[in-house]
């Protein structure tokens, strides 16, 4: 199995210690680049919870989402757009006054539901676990 590692934004993924194991280097596996591509996408925290959203609510209007997800003007733009631009997403304009617009899932969002309601469900029955951890290290860290 590989020992990925999360990508974070502006960083490239790791397949970690390869030498001397049967494991994929970047060499073997031209398509890691194009995994981190899709994975920086699909594993940002905005991302997925618009994808929850979209998934538990259906249609929704720009500020509906930025209501519920209380995330910012400019971060949920930058989002929706990448999302869109993704294919996980449709943007329906609706010329009114004032103007409507409306987000969708597309199938490939939809086809998305499954996995993120699967890691979800892991951090809910995971976080008292999760918070443990984290105050057994700070308190260690502090000594």
């Amino acid at each position: 199995m590989w020992n990925l590692i999360a990508a974070q934004e502006g960083t490239f993924l790791n397949l970690g210690h390869t030498q001397g194991t049967d494991m994929l280097d970047s060499d073997q596996c031209p398509d890691c680049k194009r995994i981190n591509d899709v994975l920086s996408r699909v594993g940002d925290r905005w991302s997925v919870l618009i994808v929850i959203s979209l998934s538990q609510y259906g249609t929704l209007r720009f500020n509906e989402l930025k209501r519920n997800l209380g995330i910012s003007q400019r971060m949920l733009s930058l989002t929706l757009k990448e999302l869109e631009r993704d294919g996980l997403v449709t943007r329906t304009y609706h010329p009114t006054i004032p103007p409507k617009v409306e987000y969708n899932l597309t199938d490939l969002g939809r086809s998305f539901r499954d996995p993120v309601a699967t890691f979800g469900h892991w951090a809910l029955g995971n976080l008292a676990a999760i918070d443990a951890a984290r105050e057994a290290y700070d308190a260690a860290a502090k000594k």
